[in-house]
């Protein structure tokens, strides 16, 4: 299923008007493929996500989904369709893992509707999956932050939609559990051709798994989109996070501390 940005303008009401973050956005992202978007603090990812995912109204522009504006899908509808994971940390009490992973199905079968067989075997892939089998039974308001941020992507994977947006997947894990999850998105989005875009920091993950990355700079319509060695080549990946201190390869596509 492929997302067409078409002078896309993100931003949120101020005091005086509308702010602006990104501007005159025009891109695609195809079925099949996994996406990251990498910035500075204060760029707009968030903002863009958000605004992608239909939670907050873009302010100018559009947004197709296979064709069809974001607009004109009901919300239901557009559960089915896009599935999102943000950083921010859910209050939940009095729900295990697996009841929590299982609300991933209520595009399907409404909020308290019963899980029919197939919503149970949809439940049952997202929790091995992302490998939290051992969890399922736990109080989610007793895990850590990387165990909750698991589950709240099986909950995503649950849903099973073409398309899932993610917000810093990664922030709260240690790092085998980092490449675990880029390796998983990247997986579903080869093998069952989903489109997996998600925000992160970890810009050496993002090198090594993405197939395709998204610049957002601080500047309103400062985007650069390309592949890892497209990105490295054109000297932009130096340009965005290169400086004092820090080095990049760019024949490994790595960045590195300079010491002394």
């Amino acid at each position: 299923m492929q997302i067409l940005l078409n002078d896309l303008t993100t931003g949120y009401p101020g005091k005086h008007g509308h702010h602006i973050v990104s501007e005159h956005i025009t891109a695609t992202l195809p079925a099949g493929e996994f996406t990251c978007l990498l910035g500075p603090n204060g760029a707009g990812k968030s903002t863009l996500l958000r605004t992608l995912a239909a939670f907050q109204p873009s302010l100018g522009g559009h947004m197709t989904l296979d064709g069809r504006d974001l607009t004109d899908f009901t919300a239901q509808q557009l559960a089915r369709r896009i599935g999102v994971v943000l950083t921010e940390r859910p209050e939940i009490h009095g729900m295990n893992v697996r009841e929590m992973v299982a609300m991933g199905r209520s595009p399907y079968t409404g909020f308290w509707g019963a899980l029919q067989r197939e919503d149970e075997v949809a439940v049952e892939e997202a929790i091995a999956q992302v490998g939290i089998g051992p969890l399922q039974h736990r109080q989610v308001d007793t895990l850590s932050d990387g165990e909750r941020q698991k589950v709240m992507i099986a909950k995503a994977l649950a849903q099973q939609t073409p398309v899932i947006f993610l917000d810093e997947p990664t922030a709260f894990l240690d790092f085998p559990s980092k490449v675990e999850m880029m390796l998983l998105l990247r997986r579903l989005a080869h093998e069952m051709q989903k489109t997996v875009f998600l925000s992160t920091h970890d810009i050496e993950l993002a090198l090594q798994t993405a197939d395709r990355l998204w610049l957002l700079g601080r500047e309103a319509n400062e985007l650069l989109i390309g592949t890892p060695r497209e990105l490295a080549d054109s000297g932009s990946l130096v340009r965005f996070f290169a400086g004092p201190g820090i080095t990049f390869d760019a024949e490994a596509l790595r960045f590195a501390v300079r010491k002394g």
